[in-house]
């Protein structure tokens, strides 16, 4: 695809459209849309947020971080999910990878089966978006955006 051009004949066909969450308070509740309905109990998170500081395709998609602090003779962790602002204009199932994944951080730390069996109960073809989703990346980095 890639010699042949034609990424983004592939991407278009498959994901036509582009989502509405585009600022940080829609995204705010469309991630805890996801968190309330797949993981209820898990710790909050204090704040949810487009990040154009992440460079999608050197570094990462979104960051999960949290700071853990001593409050009296309590552990309290802070939860904070930063999304790249590239996805701002990307198709929903992208941005619904991205935040699972970044979502299932609040469980798994690590990368391991647990963390990608996590992926899958919320998100059950997330292996296929992920892919999907390099491809879309590849795109980028090679020719540019076909989303406007």
């Amino acid at each position: 695809m890639i010699d042949n051009k034609t990424l983004d004949k592939y991407l278009l066909n498959k994901y036509p459209t582009t989502h509405n969450v585009s600022n940080d308070k829609a995204l705010r509740v469309y991630v805890m849309a996801l968190k309330n309905q797949y993981l209820k109990k898990s710790d909050p998170i204090s704040q949810i947020k487009y990040d154009d500081k992440i460079h999608i395709i050197n570094n990462a998609l979104g960051l999960h971080t949290y700071v853990s602090r001593v409050q009296g003779n309590k552990l309290k962790s802070k939860h904070e999910l930063r999304i790249g602002s590239q996805f701002k204009k990307a198709p929903e199932d992208f941005l619904a990878m991205i935040v699972v994944h970044e979502l299932a951080h609040l469980k798994e730390k690590e990368h391991n089966k647990a963390f990608y069996k996590l992926c899958q109960s919320m998100l059950p073809d997330y292996h296929q978006l992920e892919l999907d989703l390099r491809i879309y990346l590849t795109q980028l980095e090679l020719i540019g955006d076909i989303y406007p």
